[in-house]
């Protein structure tokens, strides 16, 4: 610091410088900063006085200056003696002694200033000694030590005496006096001064005895607060909290309780600010640690019990000592220590302190201050204060009084809520601090969830500002804070408080499901763990339902519901997760699960819902079984409880159908499986594999038959569910996405998510996806109204093109909207016009028609490119999409079966006795009433399938173009139409079936109903093969109605002739559609047509055995469920059906162990089919009727798909069938009779194998071998004729050759041959007459030729020849046979006589029964399939030829008609020498031959080669595969051809046992040998189920 006298001043002190330093102490004086002032002056007396010590003034210049300063401040002596004192300690610390005695003098010069009290004061002892101010210094030091110790260590006492209890006794009368005058607290106040002053009274003992009696007086807070208040400003400030202080301490005892009375009194002081909460706080036991230790173990405790509860306990005794430690538990929790912080929080909140009480609470672990029952009612008061206002305004229930809360007389409390934000500001924070313990307070918990519907209705009106919606939104989410963090653990705590629970609910049920769901899941997975309470809760809740779970029956549903229902109304979450756990495991839990969940409310409902969801979600459970076939039980269980429980019980489903939706865009479709159990459950709509044909048809009808008939559950009553659920679809905008999702899925399931998974879990989910589709849109249809369902719903291009959905399952969607489109257009046409007449409606239907589905054929344009509409018509393609069965046929059967069945329940009504008369007459009402819908419904739909067949008959002609060939037009039709569609549902292939037969019926122009059916029957194994198990069974229908169409007309020639005779669909010949074509001759006849059949039947045996045959787990699965299916219609012919027995039976054996499934299939197939086995016939009946020439063949066809010999011989008839057919009349009289030699001829070519395969003589072996060199070569030659001269069939060259090497056998041949090519090649007029000739010829030896067709054999022949007499005899004897054992398929061989030589018939009968053996042991050789196909093709070339040069044969065939004739006499006439032996030898062939069958199909195998060559050259002729000229003859020749094989399997039968007469009579002895080994080797054990058969139909 500056020193504030310069050096010059003390220089010139007379001079100038005491002048200077006088003006500087006053300025310094009158300063007004009155501390500075004082500094400076202190400083300047410093400076002045320290000059004199050192020598640079005199002591006397000094005091004089001094004098004149010291008036200038009333408090200079003392600043002065402050200087001495300071200047006393420096000098008596220096050693210069000159200086000290400067001091002295100084100090001595103005002692006149100074008093000496002052001095002695602030100087030390020695130094007054010194000054001559005290005599001894040590002395003085004795004297002021006494002094000291009296003044500041001796106490005095207040003794009784000295204070006088009167004082306290008047404090206490002052204090205790009525307060209710006039009396203030200052008046008081004084009084108390004056008692304490008079009586000598301890102040601290004064305000203890104030609080004391303010302890007793609570109510006079207005007296007391103010009284201590100014009495504290005669004491310390810590004083009154020390004083509180020891008040607590006096009460921490073990044993002491503090009062209330004393909390309140702290509590009080502490609001109003006069003592410090921290200053409180450390008075108070027990510590914090010891609070956090306690909560800890707490936590511990609780765990504890869990893990005893979730304990196995095996004994009774365990639980009774569990029952023990649980009362020790109780008892423990029974007797808190006294906690003084608690005490003090409790009173804090009684007086509505909260800002304290919150400050206490968060020194403390969580809830753990309210854990306690007096904080937590205490709080729980608070609040209903503090909403009070609020809630008067909004909360209250119309109609409900309440009981108004009075406010807090308190000030200080916190501000009632007037709006909902103040409700969010205070008591929103209240409410977290009581957490899980508002479920003391159940009115309390009513309230806050009444304001929270009150806000929830505000926050869903509109209108308001933007700021008011963000206020707003933070409002909503505070809500949902408090619900998850108050409500809900609070309704955990509450003891099954139903009514909280629906009171929770109306707030619920405001919530959208997303946060509906999303506080559940922090309820159930996170709430539980927050408290050691709530973990104890959810112990016993689990204990609890296991218990339950454990007795539930179907038997004590209903005491069982009521112990759920308790249960569930505070921890639903908990019980639920319990009880679907239970549920997955155990499915047979469901039904009485679902029916004891009556009791819940509608809370819980929404709970279980979102459990159901979590559980279908969970993570960690596999959806497969290990296996990886199939979907786990536990998917299964949980769906099928879905579907019970959401249609049983009003909840919400939005949640789930979401979950499944969701799960479906992530390209998962497990869940479909909920979809479906849904539906079916609440809409009553069923989707099943396993319907009957009586099911089906009722499906057909109205919705009325579909629900009485249709379904297998009469799931009644779903009226109310199925609305719940079209609501939830529509309000959530689910029903399009669902759909759409779905369809996408289906491929999504075989290309995505197929990847890994095994073949047959991808078929399940691929046929689950799509019955869920199909089951959905369904739903839909029937549910949703027209204006809801266009308006969901887009156009069929922007379905396909848009959102890629396939065809089929976008014309599925489409369909019910054209229906509806439809119907409400022609209801508002017939409005418009009153016209009754039949003939308007029919036109206002067609027009509202066309209205509709024009746009609907422009659409369709887009969906497919623009070379299919060359054949078929977009009005064709829409009209075939948009029909369902209900517009083609109504089912009257069904109808009226329904119709009985409740005249039978109305009778049984009439006759119940039991029945009280009311019931009887509501039932009755109800019967009758349905009966009338049933009726109406009938007559409706009929109007209605009238209308669209005149539709459909003016649309037809617009149908087809045909622009390219009739083959490419069914081909597009079966690709687009039939194919996609009759694997669609079973109702489809229903549909598709009957609309091929109303195609037909229409007579549309370009349709071939036989190249269709053709198609259809012919390759059915790649079409079986890609299906899944479901596609298959709807295929197996659509086949099955196929047949049945085929059955009908194959009956009786009758309904053939009314149905099919003149129909453009029975055509043979495909003309060019400028050529014109229509006349009788052109069509097949009904003879030809079973022929037809049969090949039908014969493809689908080879298909199936096929299948079979391949091991692939798909293909026979698919196989097996087809032929399942077709088993009423198919197979009829007893050979096929035996074929196909042995290979379902060899089934059987392989797949027992290996695929159980499989087996299971197999067996129950086999089964049925030995079932129909008395139903089936011979083949001589199935098709052998008129032309008994054909017959020989066929037999051996049946028998067995692969067999080597006979595909040639069954080709070469298909062949000339279908070529001659596609002729006219004439050449079916030609070919009668020309059939006889025909046959002979196949059957020679045919023989030579047979026979050595049989191996039965030498000479028969040789003269094979020839016979097939011939037959090779012949077929080249053939190729090589047939290049050269179209007309000429191969067989005829193959004849020609024969004929050279043998020349007996040349005839026959020749004649047969010359018959074929006749069929085959168109007829001029002079074929024409001859064959008319013939025909008159033939009719007279028509019963003899059958057999001599048969016996056709040329080898047979020659044998015939050599031993007339002994064939005789051995016909003979096989007839007998054939009478006594039936045998097989011989009844009409035996009762036709022929004239031609029986050893003929005999030697190829034998042989041709051995063929039958054959094939039946080896049915499927793909070498066979594949040279079929082969000659397929080459047939059509062939038949291209044949017609375009039809003349080069005649003569040939003249030739060769003569032959025939004369021959067909020789034989007869041998034939009836014949007779009597073969009856003796057919018993014994016909065994004989039957046990020979194993060696010979080995044997036959050997030779295929030979065989397989020959009958390319049959199968080449059969149309199938030709051009398009071809496709007409191909189906004339597909007719012929099948006619003929009936007609030549028939034959083929008789030549069998005649042609083993024959051999019988050339190689007797070698015979017999041979067959008494086969005998022994093969038991002909299905021979003989032939002929038992066969006994059956004679």
């Amino acid at each position: 610091m500056a020193a504030l006298l310069p050096a010059e001043w003390i220089k010139n002190w007379e001079k100038g410088g005491k002048s200077e330093f006088v003006h500087l102490c006053r300025a310094l004086s009158e300063n007004k900063n009155h501390d500075v002032g004082f500094r400076d002056i202190q400083q300047a007396l410093y400076e002045l006085a320290y000059h004199v010590v050192r020598g640079n003034l005199k002591h006397d210049q000094a005091s004089n200056v001094l004098g004149d300063v010291i008036e200038f401040r009333e408090d200079m002596p003392s600043i002065l003696a402050d200087v001495f004192c300071i200047l006393d300690i420096e000098t008596s610390c220096l050693e210069e002694k000159n200086k000290r005695d400067h001091f002295t003098q100084l100090v001595l010069a103005c002692l006149y200033l100074v008093s000496d009290t002052v001095l002695k004061e602030r100087l030390d002892p020695e130094t007054l000694e010194s000054l001559g101010l005290i005599k001894q210094s040590q002395q003085f030091n004795q004297k002021s030590v006494k002094i000291k110790t009296k003044l500041f260590y001796k106490q005095q006492k207040f003794n009784l005496l000295r204070e006088e209890n009167e004082g306290y006794a008047k404090l206490i009368a002052e204090l205790g006096q009525d307060l209710s005058g006039n009396i203030t607290s200052d008046l008081i106040l004084e009084n108390i001064k004056s008692l304490i002053g008079c009586f000598n009274l301890d102040p601290n003992r004064v305000l203890d005895i104030i609080l004391e009696v303010y302890e007793c007086r609570p109510e006079y807070d207005d007296f007391f607060v103010p009284l201590i208040e100014s009495y504290m400003y005669m004491c310390e400030p810590q004083t009154l909290c020390h004083i509180l202080g020891f008040k607590f301490k006096f009460y921490q005892d073990p044993s002491g309780e503090t009062p209330s009375s004393l909390y309140r009194v702290a509590a009080v002081l502490l609001q109003h600010n006069l003592i410090d909460l921290e200053d409180l706080y450390v008075h108070l036991l027990p510590g914090d640690n010891a609070i956090i230790e306690e909560h800890k173990r707490e936590i511990v405790e609780a765990k504890q019990i869990v893990r005893k509860l979730t304990m196995v306990v095996l004994s009774s005794e365990k639980t009774e000592e569990k029952e023990k430690e649980k009362e020790k538990e109780e008892e423990k929790t029974e007797k808190p220590p006294d906690n003084q912080k608690l005490g003090l929080l409790e009173a804090l909140l009684k007086i509505g302190d909260w800002h304290h009480a919150q400050s206490i609470m968060d020194q403390m672990p969580p809830f753990y201050s309210t854990s306690h029952k007096p904080i937590a009612i205490a709080l729980c008061q608070l609040v209903h204060v503090t909403i009070e206002p609020l809630y008067r305004r909004v909360g209250v229930p119309k109609g409900a009084k309440g009981s108004p809360i009075s406010s807090l007389p308190n000030k200080r409390a916190p501000k009632q809520a007037e709006s909902f934000e103040e409700l969010r500001k205070e008591v929103f924070n209240m409410l977290c601090y009581l957490g899980p313990h508002l479920s003391h307070d159940p009115i309390l918990f009513a309230k806050v969830v009444r304001l929270g519907k009150a806000f929830m209705k505000e926050f869903q009106s509109d209108g308001s500002k933007q700021e008011d919606k963000e206020k707003m939104e933070t409002l909503f989410s505070c809500l949902l804070s408090i619900t998850d963090q108050v409500l809900l653990p609070s309704l955990s705590l509450m003891d099954c408080n139903a009514c909280m629970s629906e009171e929770l609910w109306g707030m619920f049920k405001t919530f959208p499901y997303q946060y509906r769901y999303r506080l559940y899941g922090q309820w159930k997975n996170e709430t539980y763990n927050s408290h050691p309470l709530l973990v104890k809760v959810k112990a016993q809740t689990i204990d609890r339902a296991k218990y339950i779970m454990k007795r539930l029956t179907k038997e004590n549903v209903k005491p069982s519901g009521r112990q759920i229902g308790k249960l569930s109304h505070s921890n639903p979450t908990i019980l639920f997760d319990y009880i679907l756990s239970q549920i997955q495991k155990y499915d047979n839990l469901i039904t009485p699960v679902v029916d004891s969940l009556k009791y819940l409310t509608s809370l819980n409902y929404d709970v279980l819902a979102y459990c159901i969801i979590e559980a279908l979600a969970n993570p960690e459970k596999e959806r497969m079984k290990h296996d990886d076939t199939t979907i786990s039980s536990w998917l299964q269980s949980l769906a099928s409880f879905c579907g019970a429980v959401f249609r049983k019980y009003p909840i919400e489903l939005a949640g789930l159908l979401q979950y499944v939706a969701n799960q479906l865009k992530a390209g998962k479709s497990f869940d479909l499986l909920i979809l479906k159990e849904v539906v079916q459950k609440m809409a009553g709509i069923e989707i099943t594999e396993e319907m009957t044909m009586e099911q089906l048809e009722a499906m057909t009808g109205g919705e009325q038959l579909k629900a009485e008939g249709g379904y297998f559950g009469q799931i009644r009553n779903t009226k109310k569910s199925s609305q719940r659920l079209k609501d939830a679809l529509l309000d959530h905008d689910l029903a399009l996405p669902l759909c759409l999702l779905m369809a996408q899925q289906r491929n999504g399931v075989v290309f995505q998510e197929g990847g890994e998974k095994h073949l047959k879990l991808v078929g399940k989910l691929y046929d689950q996806c799509h019955d869920t589709l199909v089951q959905f849109g369904g739903f839909l249809a029937s549910n949703l109204s027209t204006e809801d369902y266009i308006k969901r719903v887009p156009s069929i291009d922007v379905l396909c093109n848009e959102f890629h959905t396939p065809h089929d399952a976008a014309f599925f969607l489409s369909r019910p909207m054209y229906a509806h489109h439809i119907s409400s257009k022609y209801d508002e046409l017939k409005k418009a016009e009153k016209g009754n007449k039949q003939q308007h409606k029919v036109h206002k239907y067609i027009t509202s028609c066309e209205l509709v589905m024009a746009p609907v054929h422009e659409a369709v344009i887009s969906l497919h490119l623009p070379k299919v509409w060359d054949d078929i018509s977009p009005q064709f393609y829409a009209t075939f999409w948009s029909l369902t069965m209900y517009d083609l046929a109504v089912p009257h059967s069904s109808y009226d079966r329904e119709v009985n069945k409740l005249k039978v329940q109305m009778k049984a009504i009439d006759d119940n006795q039991e029945m009280p008369p009311n019931k009887k007459k509501k039932e009755k009402e109800r019967c009758t009433a349905l009966q009338d819908k049933l009726l109406e419904e009938e007559k409706k739909q009929l109007e209605h399938v009238q209308r669209v067949l005149q539709r459909l008959k003016l649309e037809k002609d617009n149908w087809l173009l045909a622009k390219s060939t009739k083959n490419e037009t069914i081909t597009k039709f079966l690709q687009l139409c039939i194919f996609p569609r009759c694997i669609f549902s079973a109702i489809d292939a229903v549909y598709c079936a009957h609309f091929v037969e109303l195609v037909h019926q229409q007579k549309t122009p370009n349709f071939s109903t036989l190249l269709c059916y053709d198609r259809v029957f012919s390759d059915i194994i790649y079409t079986v093969a890609s299906c899944t198990e479901n596609e298959a069974s709807r295929y197996g229908r659509f086949l099955c109605c196929m047949l049945e169409t085929v059955t009908r007309w194959h009956s009786d020639r009758v309904i053939y002739e009314k149905e099919c005779g003149n129909y453009p669909g029975f055509l043979t010949i495909l003309r060019a559609t400028g050529f014109d074509g229509g006349n009788k001759a052109d069509q097949l006849d009904y003879e030809n047509f079973r022929h037809v059949v049969h090949k039908w039947h014969y493809k689908l045996t080879k298909a199936s055995v096929h299948c079979l045959e391949t091991g692939e787990y798909t293909h026979i699965r698919n196989i097996l469920i087809v032929l399942t299916k077709i088993l009423p219609w198919y197979p009829k012919v007893l050979n096929l059906g035996q074929a196909l027995e042995r290979r379902v039976h060899k089934i059987c054996q392989e797949e027992k162990e290996k695929r159980p499934d499989l087996y299971a299939l197999a067996m129950g197939y086999s089964g049925q089919l030995k079932s129909r086995k008395p139903f089936m016939i011979p083949e001589n009946e199935f098709h052998h009727k008129d032309p008994p020439a054909r017959n020989a063949v066929p037999a051996t066809v049946q028998n067995g798909p692969g067999g080597a010999g006979m595909p040639t011989s069954l080709t070469i008839n298909t062949v000339r069938l279908e070529e001659g057919t596609t002729e006219e009349t004439a050449d079916k009289l030609k070919e009668k009779s020309q059939g006889v030699v025909k046959v002979i001829n196949k059957t020679v070519n045919a023989t030579p194998k047979v026979t050595t395969s049989n191996g039965n003589s030498a000479s028969n072996s040789k003269i094979i071998k020839e016979k097939d060199d011939k037959e090779k070569s012949g077929k080249e030659k053939d190729k090589e004729k047939k290049d050269k001269t179209p007309a000429v069939t191969p067989e005829m060259k193959a004849l020609g050759k024969d004929g050279k090497d043998k020349p007996k056998e040349e005839r026959a041949n020749k004649d047969e041959k010359a018959r074929e090519i006749k069929e085959k090649t168109p007829k001029s007029d002079k074929e024409k007459e001859k064959v008319k000739k013939e025909e008159k010829a033939s009719k007279e030896e028509k019963s003899k030729t059958v057999v001599t067709i048969i016996e056709s054999k040329s080898a047979v022949e020659k044998e015939r020849e050599k031993e007339p007499s002994r064939e005789r005899d051995l016909a003979k004897e096989m007839k007998s046979k054939e009478n006594a054992k039936g045998g097989e398929k011989v009844p009409v061989a035996g009762s036709l006589k022929s004239p031609v030589p029986r050893s003929e018939t005999s030697e190829s009968e034998r042989e041709q029964k051995r063929r039958k053996v054959d094939t039946h042991s080896s049915p499927s050789h793909s070498s066979t399939v594949k040279d079929n196909l082969n000659e397929l093709k080459d047939s059509s070339a062939k038949h291209y030829i044949n017609h375009t040069t039809p003349t080069l044969s005649k003569s040939k065939e003249r030739e060769v008609e003569k032959k025939d004739l004369d021959k067909s006499r020789e034989r007869s006439r041998e034939r009836e020498k014949k007779d009597e032996k073969d009856r003796k030898d057919r018993k014994r062939d016909h065994s004989n031959s039957d046990r020979e069958v194993p060696q010979d199909s080995t044997k036959r195998r050997k030779d295929e080669n030979g065989t397989t060559g020959s009958s390319k050259h049959s199968k080449s002729e059969s149309p199938s595969d030709s051009p398009r000229l071809n496709e007409k003859e191909k189906e004339k020749n597909k007719s012929k051809s099948s006619g003929k094989e009936k007609g030549d399997s028939i034959k083929a039968e008789k030549m069998e046992k005649s042609s083993s007469g024959s051999k019988k009579e050339s190689r007797h002895d070698k015979e017999k040998t041979e067959k008494k080994e086969k005998r022994d080797s093969t038991g002909g054990k299905e021979e003989k189920k032939h002929h038992k058969s066969s006994d059956k139909h004679r």
